[in-house]
């Protein structure tokens, strides 16, 4: 490989993880990488000095304007969006705030944040960035980069999950909740989901999902007690976190993933649209 490919080749991983968390796409986050890549490979490695630095700072520049695009497209998109799941590998829950960090539960908070305090607070507290190099990243200057930090920090403390839930509390809540919906127990699930637990289910329009979100225990059970009895509920390891995936005539049917607070399922996250399901029958790395 020349010098340009082999660099590119060395942080991709990094890139797509940068890409994916700002976006909450893995499709639109491969579109950031080939934008990237082309633009790399006309830069004279000569000047620059970091190349892992220089790459971040062009990827989130390439995020930042794709960020924009996706907003006015999620503004016509039917139903609740939720952030595309991926398979991901074991070993990302050895690394705990980067399991956090992709979780659906935090890609949620995440969307919440304006395009550039989504950019800074990615850079800066998953991928512990100086304020300088993302500075250059968002086209701030450092004292103000600083600030949208502070703001973005608080207002993510103020909506992420109580606390990082350990993969073993995950896998233990999940299994209960698979038991529950396969035998059909209506008490055993609701003694797991939490009074006020929110359901929300994407189908984007292409298949059957609830148009707006399911608030509350009885709610979310009558729903849950309407999965088809011939399907076959898999455990997986998506976006870091223990998850289900639902298959029928040996498809993918639906990624569920949970949000635990306090020992209760306050939040499921039900992905039904197809065209974001393409990706978990493989294995995706992220990294940092």
């Amino acid at each position: 490989m020349d010098s340009a490919t082999e660099a590119f080749v060395a942080h991709r991983n990094l890139l797509f993880t940068v890409a994916y968390e700002m976006l909450g796409s893995a499709a639109d986050a491969e579109d950031v990488l080939q934008e990237t890549w082309l633009r790399w490979a006309d830069v004279d490695l000569h000047t620059v000095r970091d190349q892992r630095a220089y790459l971040v700072r062009m990827t989130t520049r390439q995020a930042l304007s794709r960020l924009r695009t996706l907003r006015r497209r999620k503004e016509s998109y039917v139903g609740p969006w939720l952030p595309e799941p991926l398979l991901t590998a074991p070993d990302v829950a050895e690394d705990v705030e980067l399991a956090d960090s992709v979780s659906m539960a935090m890609l949620l908070v995440l969307e919440t944040l304006a395009p550039t305090e989504r950019a800074v607070f990615v850079l800066r507290e998953v991928f512990d960035i100086g304020y300088d190099e993302i500075a250059e990243a968002v086209d701030k200057n450092p004292v103000a980069v600083r600030q949208i930090a502070h703001r973005a920090r608080a207002h993510v403390a103020a909506r992420r999950p109580r606390g990082i839930v350990s993969q073993a509390e995950a896998r233990g809540a999940l299994e209960a909740f698979r038991t529950a919906i396969e035998t059909g127990d209506p008490q055993r699930l609701l003694d797991m989901i939490a009074p006020d637990v929110v359901l929300l289910t994407d189908g984007g329009g292409m298949v059957q999902a609830a148009s707006a979100p399911v608030v509350g225990a009885d709610r979310v059970a009558h729903v849950l007690g309407r999965i088809d009895p011939a399907a076959v509920l898999r455990p997986a390891q998506v976006n870091g976190y223990p998850a289900l995936t639902v298959r029928l005539r040996g498809k993918v049917d639906t990624v569920l993933a949970v949000r635990i607070d306090d020992g209760l399922i306050t939040g499921l996250y039900a992905v039904r649209n197809p065209e974001k399901l393409s990706r978990v029958d493989r294995e995706i790395t992220v990294s940092r």
